[in-house]
């Protein structure tokens, strides 16, 4: 049977797949497994829980509290805040877990739900293999005074405002800035951060209905803050998913900063500042050879891991680093948060360019882009890739032809039934002719 969880909790079709059901088991689960782990000894557990304006979040998370208080766990109910919030807030109120009901970047009938444990950091593997194992077993229900209790938390916004404001290290007076909070989590909180913070905020995608979420907004449609950034002279756009746990940005002529170009910015300042502990960012075999590179010149190791947040974290921790993130734009800094965090990353980005006196153009042009093509292969049966030497000698062939100058990447996707095929190269024609040569090879031998 397939695993539950996948490199970002559990997701999938709300209503369809992700359940009221599924949603109060996996928390009854959660709070047992966490319970026997000693998380809770010696005092009444409490869980924080939040989610993203999507409708089926409504009926998500109140089945979610439900099965916590009804594990003996009293509930905190954020209500409508970033992903990076309430793992904040975790940590903040020495909650003993959180969970937090989003799909992130996924369309709106797609949800989710994630755990966080104590301290607002995600579970372990096997932590979560546990939880699956324990889902629908028999159990001694508490009663009367022992079951949980659900309260509003009514200053988790405030808290997590202060908290952001707390670590920009240099103001934003004088900057325009155009934000795009994709009809989603951070739609209040984020113009609210940037505006305290001294910048002139203009927003686009800041009325979420519960079911226009990242629906051409947000950080996987940059088209429109693009735009909005060119049509009112702005200094810089940010943009970011549903859940705010990721940010992209756009410079003044509208030229997009990805998620490399934002780390290799912020790499170089924290070295400047002494502060890029072991002086090595950690990132994913995604990101691009070209950041790589040129923080390679400046003396910068960059360790890379397995795609997904919580392995770029996995990472950090082993190595005691502290700046890691994805090419999508999740940037974890483990001195202020304990995972991707789009609204701190974003104030990061803005603080340098006010501080420096620099565009963004220029701080990111720092790093060439090598041509990255990146294609996802559908209706093929993703599990047999690792097992094919057809597909594998078709990757050695095409990293012989690529030499120094490019690299391949074949892995399938943690979240999705697709196969993805990356191929980089200094010229954009050889990756793509090397890419289409892999994804004929992947669609013949994998095919269903």
């Amino acid at each position: 049977m397939a695993r539950l969880f996948g490199t970002d909790g559990v997701r999938g079709i709300a209503n369809q797949d992700i359940t009221a059901e599924l949603a109060l088991d996996l928390s009854v689960a959660a709070a047992h497994v966490l319970g026997e782990v000693g998380e809770f000894n010696g005092h009444r557990p409490v869980a924080i829980v939040g989610r993203d304006p999507r409708a089926s979040g409504e009926f998500l998370a109140a089945a979610t509290m439900a099965g916590l208080a009804s594990a003996g766990v009293d509930v905190l109910d954020a209500g409508v805040l970033p992903t990076p919030a309430i793992a904040y807030l975790v940590a903040d109120r020495g909650a003993d877990l959180g969970a937090m009901l989003s799909a992130s970047h996924n369309p709106m009938p797609d949800n989710g739900i994630k755990f966080f444990a104590r301290g607002g950091h995600k579970l372990a593997d096997e932590l979560e293999d546990a939880i699956e194992k324990r889902l629908g077993e028999q159990w001694q229900r508490p009663t009367g005074a022992d079951v949980g209790r659900i309260l509003p938390l009514s200053d988790g916004a405030d808290r997590y405002v202060t908290h952001l404001l707390s670590v920009v290290a240099h103001r934003l007076d004088g900057l325009h800035l155009v934000l795009d909070t994709a009809h989603g989590a951070a739609s209040v909180v984020a113009p609210r951060a940037f505006a305290e913070a001294g910048a002139k905020v203009t927003v686009i995608g800041n009325e979420p209905d519960g079911i226009n979420i990242n629906d051409g907004f947000g950080s996987t449609h940059l088209g429109r803050l693009q735009e909005k950034v060119v049509e009112v002279g702005a200094d810089l756009g940010l943009a970011f998913d549903g859940d705010a746990d990721r940010c992209l940005a756009v410079d003044a002529a509208g030229e997009e900063v990805d998620g490399d170009q934002i780390m290799a910015i912020l790499a170089l300042s924290l070295k400047e500042q002494g502060t890029l502990r072991g002086d090595t960012l950690v990132a994913t075999v995604m990101s691009n050879l070209g950041m790589i590179q040129a923080l390679a010149a400046a003396g910068i190791k960059v360790l890379q891991t397995a795609v997904g947040d919580r392995y770029v974290l996995e990472g950090m921790k082993d190595g005691g680093y502290t700046l890691g993130g994805e090419q999508s734009g999740h940037v974890v800094m483990l001195d202020h948060g304990t995972t991707g965090d789009g609204t701190l990353t974003g104030l990061m980005i803005a603080s340098r360019v006010a501080s420096t006196g620099r565009t963004l153009a220029d701080l990111a042009a720092v790093m060439r882009r090598f041509p990255q093509v990146l294609i996802n292969v559908k209706g093929v049966d993703k599990s047999r890739l690792e097992s094919s030497s057809v597909v594998s000698d078709a990757v050695r062939l095409a990293e012989a032809e690529l030499g120094e100058s490019g690299r391949v990447l074949l892995r399938k996707s943690g979240t999705e039934p697709v196969v993805r095929v990356m191929v980089e190269a200094a010229d954009g024609d050889q990756a793509h002719l090397v890419a289409g040569r892999l994804v004929d090879v992947v669609k013949a031998e994998l095919a269903l």
